[in-house]
C-alpha cells in the first residue's frame, strides 16, 4: 500500500523519515480498523475501472469526463461513492459526477493562495489534511511532493478513491497523527487546516509542525479565533459548537503571540473570515448536522453554547 510512497521518499531525499516510516505504517496495517474500513475497501475496489481524459487542478478538483465512463459505469459510480458519506471536503467533480461536499473548501484554498509562497518545486506537508482536497490543489500549484498526514480511515478511503484514477506518483496520505510523524526539518512548506482547536497542548501542536519545516520554510497556519487582544483565550466547557474536543481557541493576535514564542519569524494574520452557512452545510452528500444547527437559531453571532461563532483566520510564519 505505501510502496510508491516510499519510493517518494527516495526521490526526494527525506532519508529522516525513510529509516522510521516502514515500521511506523506497519504498525498501523496490523492494527484494528473502523468497523466499515473493509467495506469501504470492497467498495473502491469495485469502482469502475477509468484513465481520465481531463484533469483540472488548478481552478477545482475535476477528474474526468461523463464521456470516460459508459452508461453502466457511470450508474455505478453514482451508486458506489454514497457508501463513503459523509462527505465533508470538498467539491470534487469525478466523471461529470458532482460530489457536493459540507465544506467549500475551495472558498478557504482561494482566500490562503494570494498570501503563501509559491508551491512550484516545493515538497509540502499538510497535517490534518481530510480528505485530501487541498492537497490535490496544492498538486495544482505545482507542488513536486505534497503528504498529507490525518488518522481518520474515512478520510483515507476517500483520498483513495480520487488517487484510484489520478494514480498520482508524488501525491500521499498517511493514516497518522502529527504525534506520530518523525522529526523530518525537511518540507519548504507545511499546512495545518482546522486541527489546532483539537489539540490539548497547542503549544506542542506548534513545535511539531515547526519539526517538519526546513530552515526558513513557511508554515500556514488555519484556525478558528476569537476576537480580542494577545491576551484573549477561550477554553471552552465540554462543547464548542456542538463538538466536544476542542481545547483551545485563542485570539489572532494571542496566537500570533504563541508562534513567537515557539520560535517562528515573519508572522502575518492574512485573513479573518466568519464561516458563514453558504461554507459549511448540510447537502446530498453530508446529511449529517452541520453549522447551521451549531449556532444559536436567534443569534448566528453565537454557537448553541453562547460562546463567539466561528471565526477562522489564516496566519503564515516562517522557521
Amino acid at each position: 500500500m505505501f510502496t510508491q510512497f516510499y519510493q517518494s521518499l527516495i526521490d526526494h531525499n527525506l532519508t529522516s523519515w525513510l529509516t522510521q516510516m516502514p515500521a511506523l505504517l506497519n504498525q498501523w496495517q496490523q492494527s484494528s480498523r473502523h468497523g466499515d474500513f473493509t467495506q469501504w475497501q470492497k467498495t473502491i475496489t469495485n469502482l469502475p475501472q477509468a484513465t481520465p481524459s481531463q484533469i483540472d487542478l488548478k481552478s477545482s478538483v475535476q477528474i474526468g469526463s461523463a464521456d470516460d465512463l459508459n452508461q453502466g459505469e457511470q450508474i455505478r459510480l453514482s451508486k458506489l461513492l454514497p457508501n463513503l458519506m459523509p462527505w465533508r471536503k470538498g467539491p470534487y467533480q469525478l466523471f461529470n459526477i458532482e460530489l457536493d461536499t459540507e465544506w467549500r473548501s475551495d472558498w478557504k484554498w482561494d482566500r490562503l493562495l494570494p498570501y503563501i509562497s509559491p508551491l512550484k518545486g516545493k515538497k509540502v506537508l499538510d497535517i490534518g489534511c481530510g480528505n485530501g482536497y487541498h492537497m490535490w490543489r496544492m498538486l495544482g500549484e505545482g507542488a513536486d511532493l505534497v503528504v498529507g498526514a490525518d488518522p481518520t480511515e474515512l478520510f483515507v478511503a476517500q483520498f483513495q478513491v480520487m488517487q484510484k484514477y489520478m494514480n498520482e506518483p508524488n501525491v500521499h496520505l498517511l493514516p497518522l497523527g502529527v504525534e506520530q510523524l518523525p522529526t523530518s526539518n525537511a518540507f519548504d512548506t507545511v499546512f495545518s487546516m482546522g486541527v489546532l482547536y483539537h489539540r490539548k497542548s497547542p503549544i506542542d501542536f506548534l513545535q511539531q509542525l515547526k519539526a517538519q519545516l526546513k530552515p526558513g520554510g513557511e508554515l500556514v497556519l488555519e484556525t478558528i479565533v476569537i476576537p480580542g487582544d494577545e491576551h484573549q483565550v477561550l477554553v471552552p466547557g465540554e462543547r464548542y459548537a456542538k463538538m466536544r474536543n476542542v481545547w483551545f481557541i485563542p485570539s489572532s493576535k494571542a496566537l500570533s503571540h504563541w508562534l513567537t514564542r515557539c520560535g517562528f519569524k515573519n508572522i502575518s494574520v492574512v485573513d479573518e473570515t466568519v464561516t458563514s452557512l453558504d461554507e459549511q452545510r448540510k447537502t446530498q452528500w453530508m446529511e449529517n448536522e452541520s453549522l447551521a444547527d451549531f449556532l444559536d437559531p436567534n443569534d448566528i453571532t453565537k454557537t448553541i453554547e453562547g460562546y463567539p461563532a466561528p471565526i477562522r483566520a489564516v496566519i503564515t510564519a516562517n522557521k
